[in-house]
């Protein structure tokens, strides 16, 4: 690995989970931003060892509409498999639409269906973000080579990995990686998996490390730490991605210096593992300051492709193979500070789609910029001042070329001023053409950068690679949550917890826990 220069002078806090607050004045004075909320996130770790296999309850296929679970644990009527049909939002000049009849018989083929796999233990299906605003917990699915699926999600008593045969039904009972604390990627392979997680760690802040994990026939074959005393650096929050190119690893996630010269202070670090857990060159010890979001995509040769909020120089960043350097090309700038981007990606982990032809295409909740411009007060000249444009977050896509230009300027999906955008994401839908799909919140009431509202529905939108729509808005009551993976027919295929969204209130507590995942799939 290689140590990048320090980009930060952010500080640790106490590391207790609290309201999320912006700090006034400039983004980059370091006295003022003290506290990531990479710091704030719980440190409980447990102890290590192997895993464990857990039997669940039966699975049953569910392809008609059945009663999801309310979120505060009463009965909904909403189904998961009969979506409904809305007229498209007003369409941003940009974006030219398609004709109504064609965009009609599109939009027909966007229907999600689901089988319903009961779960082996309780899973907290929400998590406090910035100003305790309600996320999705995340789920990772993966598709092994030979087209068998494993899912992975957290309980008390650890990482879950559920396998699954092809058609998302249950194939044989959890395996359970003890004292792992998050579900930071999963890659699935023939005989196994490999997680990316976070395990106890003995360190100065005594957090929890980066780990990948690899399973194979039920049993661990290696557990590699990614963090620890000699690199000085720890992970209380990986906000992670893991992938895979068939040779090695890609493993990417949130690093708080213990040590060093990065002591107290928090980037990111990108590493690369061989098939049998050695560590491998390449990759950076520190990189994007205070990320706020980080998407990976797998290369068959070469660095790995790489994005990153940095609330330093505020906005969305090209980082491949360079650990993030000033002169990254810009993506997007947004108003970011230590604990919350204007542009963030779900659960702060994006989705980074490449076309047959090398271009790439990343989805993300933005309130734009009226203006974005150097602060005069930062000593470094890498501190921005942006100035959102919107309230509330609007949609917008952005394709990138290569994995080193910068893109031309975000295709904005969604303009209802009065209406909140969350969760987007974005994946390949057939061979030509992307779904981003968004949950929209109506009568948005927002304050420090986030917003409440009432849920009003899963979103689903066809673009072509040139950010024309290929079919008018259909709103689903399925929800599209965690890392989605797509199968070899080129159906997409993701879990979810069947309960009804509510986003009137933040999270103040425990999450609440649910009994079974929806394996949702949608074939083009």
């Amino acid at each position: 690995m290689t140590n990048a220069r320090r980009t930060t002078s952010h500080r640790r806090r106490d590391s207790r989970r609290i309201a999320r607050k912006p700090l006034a004045g400039s983004l980059a004075v370091a006295a003022l931003l003290g506290g990531a909320w990479y710091a704030t996130a719980a440190t409980d770790s447990g102890s290590g060892g192997s895993g464990t296999s857990t039997a669940a309850g039966t699975t049953t296929a569910s392809a008609s509409p059945s009663d999801d679970v309310g979120a505060d644990g009463s009965a909904s009527t909403a189904a998961t498999t009969t979506p409904t049909a809305s007229s498209a939002k007003s369409t941003p000049k940009a974006v030219a639409k398609t004709p109504a009849a064609a965009a009609k018989t599109v939009t027909g083929t966007l229907t999600p269906t689901s089988t319903t796999v009961a779960l082996a233990a309780k899973f907290p299906y929400l998590t406090a973000g910035y100003n305790n605003t309600r996320q999705w917990t995340r789920t990772s699915t993966a598709v092994a080579p030979n087209g068998t699926l494993r899912v992975a999600w957290p309980a008390a008593d650890g990482v879950h990995v559920t396998p699954l045969n092809a058609a998302g039904v249950r194939s044989g009972a959890d395996t359970v990686v003890k004292g792992a604390k998050e579900v930071g990627g999963l890659v699935a392979h023939n005989d196994g998996f490999a997680l990316l997680t976070r395990v106890a760690d003995t360190n100065k802040w005594k957090e929890t490390a980066a780990a990948i994990i690899r399973y194979t026939n039920g049993r661990q074959t290696f557990r590699t730490k990614l963090t620890g005393t000699a690199s000085n650096d720890t992970s209380p929050g990986l906000d992670g991605q893991l992938t895979w190119n068939g040779t090695k690893y890609g493993a990417y996630f949130v690093v708080h210096g213990a040590g060093g010269f990065a002591d107290g202070h928090f980037g990111d670090k990108l590493a690369y593992i061989s098939a049998k857990g050695a560590k491998l060159r390449g990759g950076w010890s520190w990189g994007c300051s205070h990320n706020e979001g980080i998407a990976l995509h797998a290369e068959t040769t070469g660095a790995f492709t790489s994005l990153c909020f940095d609330d330093w120089r505020s906005g969305l960043f090209v980082s491949t193979g360079i650990g993030a350097p000033d002169v990254a090309p810009v993506v997007q700038r947004e108003q970011c500070w230590a604990g919350y981007c204007g542009g963030t990606f779900p659960g702060r982990t994006g989705d980074l789609v490449k076309s047959a032809g090398g271009r790439y295409a990343t989805a993300f909740a933005s309130r734009g910029a009226a203006s974005a411009k150097k602060n005069s007060a930062d000593s470094s000249g890498r501190g921005w001042t942006v100035t959102p444009r919107t309230s509330t977050h609007q949609v917008a896509v952005a394709f990138m070329a290569n994995r080193n230009s910068g893109p031309g300027k975000a295709i904005y999906l969604t303009s209802a001023a009065g209406t909140e955008n969350v969760n987007v994401h974005i994946a390949p839908y057939g061979k030509d053409r992307l779904l981003v799909s968004w949950e929209s919140l109506k009568g948005a009431k927002c304050a420090a950068g986030t917003c409440t509202g009432t849920f009003t529905g899963t979103h689903l939108r066809l673009i072509d690679w040139n950010g024309k729509f290929q079919s008018a808005d259909k709103v689903v009551s399925t929800r599209i949550t965690g890392d989605l993976a797509v199968l070899k027919n080129g159906a997409l295929t993701w879990a979810y917890a069947p309960v009804t969204p509510t986003y009137a209130s933040p999270l103040n507590g425990a999450s609440p826990t649910a009994t079974s995942l929806r394996i949702a799939r949608l074939t083009p």
